[in-house]
Order: C-alpha cells, then structure tokens, then sequence
C-alpha cells in the first residue's frame, strides 16, 4: 500500500489498536477458540536490511531484506490447536507489520497497518498471538508497502501440521519467488512505478526456490513426497510441468481438497497461492525429469529437475491415503445466503473504472488510482467498507474481472468455497483464501462471515493492490 497522510484513527480502530497492543488477540468462539491449556509456540522474527545471493551468476550479495538473516524467514512449524506467539522486532528504517496470510486469526493480530494496528515503527516491538485453529500450508509478510517489502525478500512459511497428517517420505516446502536484478547483480530500485501497476505486476527475470538458485532435487525410485508450494512472489504467475510424474493436488491454500489430478497436468500457482502436492518417484536409477513453468507463453524455463539416485527406496511407490481431515470451517448454505456482486476494473487495456464512468484509461490516469472495486479506487490505508456482510449469515459474493489481466484475489480472516467460473460448477468446489481470477472471468464464492472486524480484500499482486485494487469488508 502507499502511505501519504497520517488520519487520526477512529475510536473503533483505536480501540482495536489499543486491544492489539496488549495482546487481546483471543479468537473468536465461533471459530473454535483454543482453550487455555494448549501448548503454546513462541518465536521472535527480526525484520532487518541483509545480504543474500538469489542467482548463482552474481559474483556477491545484493542487498535483501530477511526475516531473522534469511530469505525466506524460518518455516514457523506448529501443530493444529496450538497457541502461537510470535514477537516481531523492526529493525528496517521504515515501519511495517506481519500478515499471517490465509490463517484465520482474531482482526486485532491480522497485521494491517491502520486498519487493524498501528504500524509497528522502527526499532520497535509487536507481539501476534492467535490459535492454529487451521491444518495447512500457510506464509507470512508485511502489509506495509508490501510491494517493496514483499519484493526485497520479508516473507516466510508458517506449517499447521494435522494431528495425522497423510504420510509420504518426506515434507519439503518450496517458496516460489523472483528477483529483478539489474546487470550489477543488485535488485532494481524501481518498486511501485507506473508501469508496473498499469500491466501485469513487478515480475523479475530471476527465479528462487527458498531464497537460492534452483538446484535439482535428489530423489529416490519408490519415494512418496509431499510438497508444499508457495507462491510469494510480487506478480510471477507459475504453472509447472512436473515431466514425467503426475502429481495429486491434497490441498489449496491451505485446505484440505479431494485428491485429484491438476488441469493439464500443470500447477498453477498465482501470487500468494498454496498447493499441496503429493509426488510418486518412479524413474529408473540415474534419470532426471525437468520441472518446467510453462505460465508464460514463449517464455518456458526449467525451474528445476528430479535427479534420481542409482538405488531405490523401495521397488514401488506406497498405497497410502492421500485425504486430509477437514478443517473446523462452517459450511456456507447457497439457499438463502446474501447475495453481493463485486467489479473489478482498470489497468492498461482495461475498461474504465466502472459502469457509467465513461473516458476508460485516460480518465484513470488524471486520477491516483489505476484499478478499482466497485468503482472505488484505494491508495491510502483509511478504508470505509465498501460491503458489509451480517455476521455468521452465509454469504454468495459474485465477482467479475472486467480488466485485460489476471487477479489473485485475497481475502482475509476467511476461507471461501470456489462455487463456479462463468457459471460452470467448479468440480472440486474447493475451499481458498485467494483465487485466480483471468482476464473478464465470472467467479462466484460462498463463506459464512464468522469472523468479526474489517478485513481486506484485494488482489495480491502486489503492485495492482497499491494502485487501488483493494477494499476492506466488514463483518458486523
């Protein structure tokens, strides 16, 4: 987001702020708050200006931000219906906050600066306590001016692990990222321009698998492994062709999903997107099998490759259970539910900022907002809802991309059933916190609005949320 004016905060949010601050971040009864005599987890992240190499042509480091000296920050790995508790020391020169995003946690811990805390200021403190009430593959990062925060490396994963979680050999997690480095080696200062926020995002020209050059994956003949995917890049949009093996989607964003095979084969991961993904090895000893991201037409490159060693783990892959129990989430109910339709628009190539707003790209330009919702476009961080849902009712949201590019679109504090694309049921009607929308799709979703408080909604590349494709709805 873009942060020009500082507002007074409203007695509602100041009360949320003040709540924060001395840790009240209990979680709501209705998500299934934890009682008190669970484990709980703490940790202390540092965000700090640092030094990595993200592409094994540099001849040194280029200047990063990190999480505790590293990118991607350490994997915060805790057990479904444990207390986490995690202090946050800023020692950038700049503020910022944490976003535990796709974790449905109390409003007063959601790491929105001015909407649900005050931005934490350099040299300063912030303490996030809320119950894993969730299983799943989830991450974290800073909602301060996230497309530059984001984009110089502050971001990390956070594993709820089931209490039986499905077996394989091994659980590896993959954050997805790129870089835009100039011929120096060091990341291009050129966050946030205009370019950028009219077209398709910042997308960089080196890729990173956990912060580092991909290498190939040594794998064994026999071996089940489970693999947990991350998207944290600014805008990249990934599709990957695991060559050779078929992988089995168990979850999506977090959420448990019906196994299944994934459309063409291919994984598509956009911005802030998760998929669980569970690899059979069964490559003769010595083999190797491209990864390749075919998201970019005409612009494919292997991220990375099986590498197979001369002895196999077992003579075949295992035959266990690929399901994942479900998590605590209330079932929406289609009949009856509130009905709300939201309209995405702008960009380059777009259609104006809504119906009866004539003068398209040139009457967007006089203004500071590129994109818009619902014909409101956002750039500060003092947002009025722009929908208001009753709580615990069941709500249908219909949602139109009417812009020449595609949305990841994030909500907070919720997951969302997938009820259908351009009016075709979706097949695994799956549960998400961000959806790929494309360019002039209809999607629809359901939730039941459970969790009080003003939450964000908005497209997680991160350069469209801060030219205005972003809103806060409130759940009352």
């Amino acid at each position: 987001m873009l942060y020009a004016n500082s507002v007074a905060l409203s007695r509602r949010k100041l009360l949320s702020v003040l709540m924060t601050s001395m840790g009240m971040g209990l979680m709501p009864a209705s998500l299934g708050a934890a009682p008190r005599n669970r484990p709980v987890r703490e940790f202390h992240l540092r965000a700090a200006a640092n030094r990595a190499v993200p592409d094994a042509r540099l001849s040194g480091p280029t200047d990063v931000w990190t999480y505790n000296n590293s990118v991607p920050g350490p994997e915060l790995r805790v057990r479904q219906g444990d207390r986490v508790r995690v202090r946050v020391t800023n020692g950038l020169a700049e503020p910022t906050t944490v976003h535990w995003h796709g974790v449905r946690v109390p409003n007063a811990m959601d790491g929105v600066p001015h909407v649900t805390q005050a931005p934490i200021p350099p040299d300063g403190n912030f303490v996030y306590e809320f119950d894993a009430v969730d299983a799943g593959t989830y991450w974290y990062h800073p909602h301060y001016r996230s497309y530059e925060q984001v984009g110089r490396g502050l971001y990390g994963p956070l594993i709820v692990e089931e209490p039986d979680p499905v077996r394989a050999d091994r659980d590896l997690t993959w954050i997805l990222d790129d870089w835009r480095l100039g011929p120096d080696g060091l990341i291009r200062d050129d966050f946030g321009n205009r370019h950028d926020m009219a077209h398709n995002g910042r997308v960089g020209n080196t890729v990173t698998i956990n912060g580092r050059p991909p290498a190939g994956l040594s794998v064994r003949g026999g071996e089940r492994i489970r693999l947990r995917l991350v998207n944290a890049a600014n805008a990249r949009i990934f599709s990957l062709d695991f060559e050779g093996h078929a992988p089995t989607i168990i979850a999506l964003d977090g959420q448990p999903v019906s196994p299944h095979s994934p459309k063409d084969g291919l994984v598509l991961l956009g911005p802030a997107m998760r998929a669980d993904i569970i690899l059979d090895m069964h490559g003769e000893p010595g083999s190797r099998f491209a990864i390749t991201d075919r998201f970019y037409r005409g612009l494919e490159y292997q991220l990375s490759e099986f590498n197979y060693a001369s002895t196999p783990l077992r003579s075949e892959a295992p035959d266990w259970k690929m399901d994942l129990p479900p998590n605590p989430i209330p079932e929406p109910l289609t009949r009856g539910a509130s009905r709300h339709e939201v309209v995405f628009n702008g960009g380059m190539m777009g259609r104006g900022m809504g119906a009866g707003n004539s003068g398209g790209m040139m009457n967007m330009m006089r203004r500071s907002g590129i994109w818009s919702v619902n014909g409101m476009s956002v750039e500060g961080h003092f947002m009025e809802p722009f929908l208001m849902l009753d709580r615990d009712r069941s709500h249908v949201i219909s949602m139109t991309n009417a812009t020449a590019w595609h949305h990841p679109i994030h909500l907070h504090g919720h997951s969302f059933r997938v009820l259908s694309r351009d009016g075709i049921p979706t097949r695994h009607q799956e549960w998400q916190d961000t959806v790929m929308m494309a360019p002039r799709e209809k999607i629809d979703i359901a939730l039941v609005a459970d969790n009080p408080g003003d939450w964000m909604f908005h497209c997680h590349i991160l350069e469209h949320q801060a030219a205005g494709m972003m809103g806060v709805i409130r759940v009352n």
